[in-house]
């Protein structure tokens, strides 16, 4: 059982760059810990800005580190990233272009109890829709360190959301396919494709596994790249299908499926199923407990399939 959460594997990854890289700077928000940053902030102390519940400055301090050739790494929890310094994040970081990575860490509801104000239902969609802008939602601890190492060779600014408990492994640590801002295919089939961001991939992956018992084939997508999203991989997905299904830790408006379904009806018209977070708030309760009370479970995603087809 994994017991690494993805926010552990994004600092894992910046302390071993960092001893040869002094260009990398991690900035936190009064949240070295629930980033578990901590490590990265004993062992670079000059590499590391604790700029306090700040998340406004955060952003502007890391875009103009960026331009003096700095590598920033600004993680603050995903619900105050992408909401309160929303503006630093279209100005300072995406519309100068700056090398500015925005970590958004516990997102989605796995705050849990502590109810909407703390959940990150809306992010996708907030900054998504913010020119050059990049959206990641790494699925696994494995990915998550393939997708950090990559942003490391890039000067692009970006925003990755992870969430605050260890999930199950999606892929093995000796094999975790991966390409820059293109699918994983995890699964081809014929009968339905299921494309899944963030934690909701492993659920994804689960639903077809259950519908092969009941002789449906199913394609499954790890859509870790939703801006910019990979369209050949959606349409091609789509035109082997009867039924489209996406599903993600996010409200159902403006999220991953959005996107989706507008390639879809635009390419190859099929019906499209937008699992995913009412627009309404969300009950408290652990991860497992809320997505399985929404359907975003492998047993509700193969119902919803098996209803649909």
């Amino acid at each position: 059982m994994n017991n690494i959460p993805n926010r552990q594997a994004i600092c894992d990854v910046l302390l071993e760059e960092a001893k040869t890289d002094r260009d990398i700077v991690v900035l936190c928000s009064d949240s070295r810990g629930s980033a578990s940053m901590t490590p990265f902030s004993v062992a670079y102390p000059e590499q590391f800005v604790e700029v306090g519940i700040a998340e406004q400055s955060l952003v502007s301090i890391s875009a103009g580190l960026a331009r003096c050739g700095k590598k920033p790494y600004c993680a603050s929890p995903a619900c105050f990233l992408s909401t309160r310094s929303m503006e630093q994040g279209k100005v300072d970081a995406a519309y100068s272009n700056t090398n500015v990575k925005l970590i958004g860490v516990s997102g989605g509801i796995s705050y849990g109890a502590l109810g909407m104000t703390h959940h990150s239902a809306q992010d996708i969609a907030t900054m998504s829709s913010i020119p050059n802008m990049r959206v990641y939602l790494p699925s696994d601890r494995h990915q998550t360190r393939k997708l950090i190492q990559a942003l490391l060779k890039d000067e692009k600014p970006a925003y990755i959301r992870v969430g605050r408990n260890p999930v199950e492994d999606v892929y093995e640590e000796e094999n975790t396919p991966f390409e820059m801002d293109k699918a994983t295919w995890i699964k081809e089939g014929t009968d339905v494709a299921i494309i899944a961001c963030g934690e909701m991939v492993k659920p994804a992956k689960d639903a077809a596994c259950l519908l092969e018992k009941d002789g449906i084939s199913a394609s499954v997508l790890d859509m870790y790249c939703v801006k910019p999203m990979d369209e050949a991989s959606v349409v091609k997905a789509a035109e082997k299908a009867r039924l489209v299904v996406t599903a993600e830790e996010h409200t159902f408006i403006g999220g991953m499926g959005s996107r989706v379904a507008q390639i879809v009806s635009e390419h190859c018209p099929r019906k499209v199923i937008c699992m995913a977070l009412p627009d309404a708030p969300t009950i408290p309760g652990k991860s497992q407990e809320v997505f399985a009370y929404y359907g975003l479970s492998g047993e509700g995603i193969a119902k919803k399939v098996k209803e649909n087809l």
